[in-house]
């Protein structure tokens, strides 16, 4: 009888462990403060860009604009998160005229802060083989705002249509919404086969059920910086939605998206 109230004990103390067990919370949309590199002698620290980081419950995304020249990067992949820190497992990533679709893991310490959270990547080995610390802080701009297209998305199909033509687009895209922000990322090859990166970020509101208003704060793309775009939204169940938006001269941009699952 001792022994079966021994175990009953340890197995009662083990689940009240488990419970206790605590998170980060990392759900939310960041806007980035600053930016420092240590190359284990001294300290970087650069200003000349705009980086917002957005978290699902289950995916993490991130794109930059230089804003000298426009050249812009971004990332995604899935992340988890404990009282150590975060590990972000980013699937997809590019920069100006190079993309990486080989998996990579990237453990980061977190510090949270009365504006946001502080995270330092303790070593990142570069292209040259140098051994840098990356240290980044960020602000929380998120909103408790929920909706259908909360989450991280793929681009399966894009073309244009106008009358009776329509035009196959290629590429890479991916696109994020959560916390009342949305960010896209894509990588596309011009005539000649050179690579490039365009991103754009910024605050979402849902019209109803088949429409989103977007306003990009920040594009590669200066055509749709700093401008408001009414997108109409046709769901399929809750893991696909078509997007189109319809220019002045009527030709309509459809890109369909499927939703990413851990």
């Amino acid at each position: 009888m001792k022994l079966i109230i021994a175990v009953s004990m340890l197995v009662l103390f083990s689940c009240k462990t488990e419970e206790k067990k605590e998170t980060i919370a990392m759900q939310g949309a960041y806007n980035m403060l600053s930016q420092t590199m240590n190359d284990g002698t001294k300290d970087s620290s650069f200003s000349g860009s705009k980086q917002l980081k957005m978290f699902t419950d289950d995916y993490m995304m991130y794109a930059f604009m230089n804003t000298a020249d426009s050249a812009s990067g971004f990332g995604i992949g899935t992340y988890t998160a404990d009282t150590s820190g975060v590990v972000e497992n980013v699937i997809y990533n590019a920069a100006d005229s190079s993309k990486n679709d080989s998996p990579s893991s990237f453990t980061l310490v977190i510090e949270k802060t009365p504006k946001g959270y502080k995270q330092v990547i303790p070593e990142i080995i570069t292209r040259s083989g140098n051994k840098i610390k990356l240290t980044e802080e960020y602000e929380s701009v998120g909103t408790s705002a929920k909706s259908a297209l909360d989450g991280a998305w793929k681009q399966i199909k894009g073309y244009n249509v106008k009358g009776k033509d329509s035009i196959t687009r290629t590429g890479t895209q991916y696109k994020i919404y959560a916390a009342g922000h949305f960010m896209f990322g894509n990588t596309y090859a011009d005539s000649t086969n050179k690579l490039h990166t365009g991103i754009g970020y910024g605050t979402f509101e849902m019209m109803g059920t088949n429409k989103v208003k977007e306003n990009v704060t920040v594009s590669t793309y200066y055509e749709i910086r700093g401008k408001s775009f009414e997108i109409d939204i046709t769901l399929k169940g809750a893991d696909e939605f078509t997007q189109t938006i319809t220019d002045t001269d009527g030709t309509k941009n459809i890109e369909v998206y499927q939703r990413l699952k851990k």
